[in-house]
């Protein structure tokens, strides 16, 4: 039971209320996330030559999938900044200092950087794949600019399950890790921040196509998005892990 104030107080909403319906959004937002970059791409390339029946699952199946992603995605971020405002003193007792503050800020940065992909550059760019797989259905002339859409909203859902491991790591370490409570000393926290910003800035300029090798298959970072089935990207995600979670025991230690 709840205690007087009950369920609606400001204490028992920011604890318990919106994390409750934040853990249920990032569910649904990252389980799609899954599906389409483990069940659907997969398949859909197994369609070959089957292009109108490739389009009608496009049409029928990608675009329910993708309205209930892009706003759970958007209700995910939404929950998880009301968190930090209505929570009393989210942000006090060394926040920034803190090995679990650090940790949760590198979770939100990244949690950020995927809505902002869903919205900015997925959901963008299928739209024009959605409204090309309706017209061919319909007996129209393919867009040929749609191809190319697609490969963009490819290459950002693909570095967002990369991100996705990490952000979910982050997001439970300030409450379940042994050493959430340690203070950092500035000079690994300032380690860490470069160290992570780097990396994250260079591998979302790589999901926008904006380093040399641009949208090109199989070539530079682009390898984490191709190759054979899913193994780059399950090998990138699980590696970027490994990357943070030394980088955590190396730099969020007292």
């Amino acid at each position: 039971m709840f205690a007087v104030d009950g369920f609606f107080s400001r204490a028992a909403l920011g604890q318990f209320g919106f994390r409750w319906l934040h853990i249920l959004a990032g569910i649904t937002w990252i389980g799609l996330l899954y599906y389409f970059n483990l069940v659907q791409v997969p398949a859909f390339a197994e369609y070959g030559d089957e292009a109108r029946a490739r389009n009608i699952a496009i049409d029928k199946v990608a675009r329910r999938a993708l309205w209930w992603f892009r706003w759970a995605a958007i209700s995910t971020f939404v929950t998880g900044i009301l968190i930090t405002i209505i929570t009393e003193d989210y942000f006090s007792n060394d926040f920034g200092k803190q090995a679990g503050g650090i940790g949760i800020s590198t979770g939100m940065l990244l949690g950020t950087i995927m809505m902002l992909n869903v919205w900015g550059v997925i959901w963008r760019n299928q739209k024009v794949v959605l409204a090309n797989a309706a017209n061919v259905v319909a007996g129209g002339e393919p867009d040929p600019a749609a191809a190319a859409a697609g490969r963009k909203a490819f290459m950002a859902s693909r570095q967002n399950t990369v991100f996705s491991v990490t952000m979910l790591f982050f997001m439970v370490f300030r409450t379940h890790s042994p050493v959430s409570g340690e203070i950092v000393s500035s000079g690994k926290m300032g380690a860490y921040w470069v160290i992570a910003l780097i990396i994250i800035v260079v591998l979302e300029l790589n999901a926008l196509g904006l380093l040399p090798w641009k949208a090109t298959p199989n070539k530079g970072l682009n390898m984490m998005y191709d190759g054979p089935g899913v193994r780059n990207l399950l090998v990138s995600a699980f590696g970027l892990w490994v990357v943070f979670l030394i980088l955590s025991e190396l730099l969020l230690k007292a």
